[in-house]
């Protein structure tokens, strides 16, 4: 049986409750902001830094291994210590992170850059949470469009963040790049001290704790198995395809320009429908927009199949991201109707400990499936994926016709 999690706490009026998501929304564009210039420079420091061309990549496969590594403890320790704390910690980790990457700049340190990376994505990995943060403060109407537009936040990231990168990136010359990591570490403590004006729910008492249902009870319900496929499916295609395709199209003969102005589109497709999803969802039903969402991957490999040129990689990019958006904003909406307020920290850190597992995965396989099996044959191995997150929306909108507990 489905559990929701609005006796989470107190009934919120709507007005605090739109403050309290804006607010997450802004400490989440800050987070994603510092991640998108990682994105923008990691690689290239890692270019310069690395003992072996092999390993210029290194830095981010290490920050989303540490993304990976910290949605099991996020999720706990907030369900116990409450989510500002929580928070608090993380922005810590991210600020000590971009410290220790921008003093690994200063003294040319390959193993210590790393380390940093590893700690900002610990960082990303607790971040994740603002997206859950906003679904307990909203009641069921309200839901989606709180996930929603806390992600939304990302929108600034995409616009902001490389631009950010540009301007900083000579702030200590000669050492390129450390003032990109020094702002990272400034929109850390920022993001700290919006929390403070953040009202959000304390953890439950460990009595009430002590009475959930076993974690493979919850994840055996067809709401979890969906929701999970959904996300997974969504993260790993998008981080898959994402990943390759500024090496693609360098392949293709394409400038670096080219192939930042198709990620800059890419990250707007993910954000930007974050305005409207929650919307659509509560109009047309979560099952509804998971088949759209996978039906935009189709469509993403269609015209990446059909031509090589830059608008072939931008129209595909650009549906990418919005089909992720679906996946991602209707997987978490239907996640946080498979438990009750006392289960909620396991729940979600099994659910996001499976996507960005899948995510560092996708990370780690991209160069090696692109440079061994061809950019073709890469989007043809999306086909079963893109299936299998159908196939799992349907056999859920199936049983929820059954059930009316778990009704769309």
């Amino acid at each position: 049986m489905s559990a929701r999690v609005d006796s989470a706490v107190a009934p919120t009026p709507v007005s605090a409750t739109r403050r309290t998501v804006l607010l997450l929304a802004l400490c989440q564009s800050m987070q994603m902001s510092g991640a998108t210039i990682v994105a923008t420079t990691a690689s290239i420091i890692g270019s310069t830094l690395a003992p072996e061309p092999a390993l210029s990549t290194l830095p981010i496969a290490v920050q989303m291994t540490g993304t990976m590594s910290a949605t099991i403890p996020a999720a706990l320790l907030m369900a116990r210590v409450g989510r500002r704390p929580g928070f608090w910690l993380a922005t810590a980790a991210g600020a000590g992170g971009a410290a220790i990457a921008a003093t690994a700049l200063f003294q040319g340190d390959f193993a210590l850059f790393c380390v940093g990376t590893f700690l900002l994505g610990t960082y990303n990995g607790a971040a994740q949470q603002y997206r859950f943060a906003a679904s307990e403060i909203a009641d069921e109407a309200f839901r989606s469009k709180a996930i929603s537009l806390v992600l939304a936040g990302g929108v600034i990231a995409a616009l902001c963040g490389p631009e950010l990168a540009k301007w900083t990136s000579t702030l200590f010359r000669p050492v390129l790049f450390a003032g990109c990591y020094a702002t990272i570490a400034v929109l850390c403590a920022a993001a700290a001290a919006v929390l403070c004006f953040v009202r959000l729910p304390q953890p439950l008492p460990p009595a009430i704790r002590r009475r959930d249902r076993p974690l493979a009870e919850i994840a055996r319900q067809p709401s979890f198995i969906a929701a999970a496929l959904a996300a997974m499916v969504g993260y790993g295609v998008m981080s898959l395809v994402m990943t390759a395709t500024p090496i693609a199209m360098l392949d293709c003969g394409h400038v670096f320009s080219d192939a930042a102005f198709v990620i800059q589109w890419h990250a707007l497709g993910m954000y930007a429908p974050s305005f409207v999803t929650g919307s659509l969802i509560a109009r047309f039903g979560v099952s509804r927009i998971l088949l759209a969402g996978t039906a935009l991957l189709l469509a993403c490999c269609a015209i990446n199949l059909e031509g090589v040129a830059v608008a072939n990689f931008w129209a595909a990019n650009l549906l990418l991201g919005i089909g992720w958006n679906f996946l991602f904003v209707g997987a978490t909406t239907l996640l946080t109707r498979t438990y009750a307020p006392e289960e909620k920290g396991k729940v979600q850190a099994l659910n996001d400990f499976l996507v960005f597992g899948t995510v560092t995965l996708s990370s780690f396989a991209s160069g090696a499936l692109l440079s061994s099996i061809g950019w073709r044959v890469v989007q043809i191995a999306m086909l079963p994926l893109a299936a299998l997150a159908a196939g799992a929306a349907l056999w859920w909108r199936r049983q929820a016709s059954a059930l009316p507990s778990l009704a769309d």
